[in-house]
């Protein structure tokens, strides 16, 4: 260790013992206030402020901060060193600088933009744009408030050359373990960026394999609830995932960050629950054994279920559909309560159609038909005697009912089976050419569904869709920001649906298109996504670097897009090299694909890797392959798309199971020809799988293998490695 290494972990060693002994004594001081129980409003405020301070540096305590920038700001005769962390601490005297800068503060974003250079630097405050320059930037690892690490990426003046990645790669070469992880003290440049845009509109992010965007996206949730505490909160954010096990593996980090309360679900779970249409939903397995099976084709076109009913085309004919039963909504009839009565259609018109035109379609019909009893109390008042204002009451109340019946239902299931011919229009309200262009192999599939009271996945969009148009949305249902994970897979009327429900486009929508192995129903080009808001309402980034795997096995993945995915963006790796990606061919049939699996796993299970996944093309694969291992292999777990938790360890699962997961190690159980094709379609998949993996990438096949699969060459080697 060089002396001015020794001299710099000197130095932190101090600044850290005095920065836990304040930690410490504000906590001491917190801690002998007695905890109010009491019911008086303001001291429940300042007992819940003190609390809070509590938790905060009792998290910050193992982990105070861990970087420092020198920053010398324009005016000032000297730098002042500030120290980052996950939280800021503030000293005991009103007024003076933080003892550790809050990572999402104003000044802080120096410490992630900065990469370099004596140039004057500036970032943007509230009292305005301030200016300086750094002096020093340095990468400090604390755990369990011990000094461990100490790494200097810039020293104004200084001879030696910046090493911006060595802390980076340092961290990225730990394993996993099975929970994802926070990035605050490795966030890059262009990351950062994205962490701190503005609130309204709808970020576009596409992402390569290992980018980081998930991670991205939830520091951004934490950035946005510090930056605009005053108009946002916790409550108001949702996060949808792609499945409950991929939302039990991101679980982890946004308490880590010190945000808690922002709501995790599934699109599914979420609107099939609105809707209150759980006990419809087929079950989704189904639907991904026909579409994950060895088809070897192409990719599906947009007259599969799923792309046409998130379509702008069938959004076109499902507002026509509504508005066609909103016209229509009042019966042309007029109503008498009891004989010698009569309320006239036009007079119901007028309050239909005029007075309430503001309200949806059933909040008219309500209104309606409260005023309409609200008129039979007053024409009863003067009817005289009370035996006859009985009699006229009771006939009222029964043909109330009997009109209210005449009304049209303004359920979206009832629509949405009319207009698939699934239950007749009595009323005659839709035409039948209007939905001419619905794909004939689509509305029988449909209307088979929903005669049978069952309906998919893909009707969701399409029936919440509806369910706005015909019934609104309460104002305590809207969100004050979404990320959409994994938005690849969704479709456009997803995202119109979505963008009713949160306030200002705010939304963070990322994904990555060379990932895109749900075609059948998401979508094929960002700019069906981008084309929902106005130019101003959306900005686009594009993330290429990939921090996941190692250079060999991103060289390896991307042999597989330029060979099989027209125009695919290619990942481009940090420099952290490993070993060769391994092709191994292990021969013909189940026994031997088994025992080439089981070899595979006694190489790379219990060394170095915390986390090994066999990853397979089907579910009944992974099945199969389950139950032949786990003889030798008691501790192998099976995941299947029903499993919430992801316990880490050694897992064998279906490659669509895998996205968005990493494992230090993985092996494609079968990339041969019997499992994959030759289509663009496959080469996604395989992508998919093979960016799993960050350490350690091994490839089985028994024999023959696509054309776009690099059995060789720079990135890969042949055969069992010698062990």
């Amino acid at each position: 260790m060089s002396e001015n290494v020794q001299s710099a972990y000197r130095e932190e060693q101090d600044k850290l013992d005095s920065v836990l002994e304040e930690i410490g004594t504000q906590l001491a001081r917190l801690r002998a206030v007695p905890v109010y129980t009491g019911h008086d409003f303001t001291e429940q405020v300042l007992e819940a402020g003190r609390e809070e301070r509590r938790q905060r540096l009792s998290k910050s305590e193992p982990e105070p901060y861990f970087g420092r920038m020198d920053f010398e700001e324009d005016g000032k005769p000297a730098p002042a060193p500030l120290y980052i962390g996950k939280t800021g601490l503030d000293g005991r005297d009103p007024g003076s600088l933080p003892i550790v800068v809050d990572w999402r503060a104003p000044v802080a974003s120096l410490f992630y933009s900065f990469t370099g250079g004596e140039e004057r630097v500036e970032y943007e405050a509230p009292e305005g744009v301030i200016g300086g320059a750094v002096h020093l930037k340095r990468n400090i690892m604390v755990r369990k408030s011990e000094l461990e690490r100490v790494v200097d990426t810039y020293t104004r003046g200084g001879e030696e050359p910046a090493v911006s990645d060595e802390f980076l790669l340092y961290r990225l070469g730990e394993n996993k373990d099975n929970r994802l992880r926070d990035i605050v003290s490795t966030i890059q440049a262009e990351q950062d960026k994205i962490i701190r845009a503005e609130k309204n509109k709808a970020l576009i992010i596409q992402g390569v394999a290992g980018s980081g965007k998930t991670t991205v996206a939830l520091h951004r949730l934490a950035f946005l609830l510090y930056q605009y505490k005053e108009q946002v909160s916790a409550e108001k954010m949702i996060i949808f995932a792609p499945n409950g096990m991929f939302l039990d593996y991101i679980s982890g980090v946004l308490p880590e960050l010190g945000v808690g309360d922002i709501q995790q679900r599934t699109f599914t779970d979420w609107a099939s629950k609105l809707l209150g249409a759980e006990q419809m939903l087929a079950d989704p397995s189904e639907t991904l054994d026909f579409w994950f099976g060895e088809s070897g084709g192409a990719a599906p076109g947009d007259d599969a279920p799923g792309r046409f009913k998130g379509s702008e085309r069938f959004r076109a004919m499902l507002d026509a559909a509504a508005s066609a039963l909103e016209a229509s909504g009042a019966p042309e009839l007029e109503f008498s309560p009891w004989d010698g009565k009569t309320l006239p259609y036009e007079t119901i018109l007028h309050w239909y159609a005029d007075e309430y035109k503001h309200y949806s379609a059933s909040g008219r019909k309500e209104r309606v038909l409260a005023r309409i009893r609200r008129w039979i109390e007053m024409e009863l008042k003067p009817v005289k005697p009370e035996t006859l204002r009985k009699e006229y009451k009771k006939k009222a109340v029964q043909r109330e009912k009997a009109y209210a019946k005449k009304w049209p239902d303004f359920s979206p299931l009832t629509l949405y089976k009319q207009i698939f011919g699934a239950a007749k229009d009595t009323r005659g309200v839709l035409p039948g050419e209007a939905f001419e262009g619905i794909p004939a192999s689509v509305l029988k599939s449909t209307r088979k569904d929903l005669k049978e009271g069952r309906i998919r996945e893909e009707d969701l969009p399409p029936l919440l869709y509806l369910h706005l148009l015909l019934n609104g949305i309460e104002g305590t249902e809207r969100f004050d920001h979404i990320v959409i994970d994994e938005a690849q897979d969704f479709s456009p009327l997803q995202v119109s649906v979505l963008d009713r429900f949160v306030r200002g486009h705010s939304f963070t929508i990322l994904g990555d298109l060379s990932q895109g192995i749900h075609a059948y129903k998401g979508v094929h080009a960002w700019e069906e996504m981008s084309g929902l808001f106005g130019a101003d309402e959306t900005s686009y980034h594009a993330l290429t670097r990939s921090y996941r795997s190692t250079m060999e096995i991103i060289g390896f993945a991307n042999t597989i897009l330029t060979g099989g995915v027209p125009n695919a963006i290619e990942a481009v790796p940090v420099f952290r090299s490993g070993n060769k990606v391994r092709t191994i061919e292990f021969g013909a049939g189940e026994k031997e694909s088994a025992e080439a699996a089981a070899r595979a796993i006694r190489a790379l299970w219990g060394r170095e890797h915390k986390t090994v996944s066999l990853l397979t093309r089907t579910q009944d694969q992974a099945k199969a392959l389950h139950e032949a291992l786990l003889p030798e292999f008691p501790e192998l777990n099976l995941i299947d798309g029903g499993m919430t938790q992801y316990e880490g360890g050694l897992s064998v699962l279906p490659l669509h199971l895998s996205k968005g997961l990493e494992f230090d190690a993985v092996v494609i159980a079968d990339a041969g020809r019997n499992r994959y094709g030759d289509s663009e379609w496959d080469a996604k998949m395989l992508y998919v799988g093979c960016t799993r993996a960050l350490h350690e990438l091994w490839v089985l096949h028994g024999g023959e293998t696509p054309a776009f699969l690099d059995r060789g060459g720079e990135w890969s080697e042949a055969g069992w490695p010698k062990i």
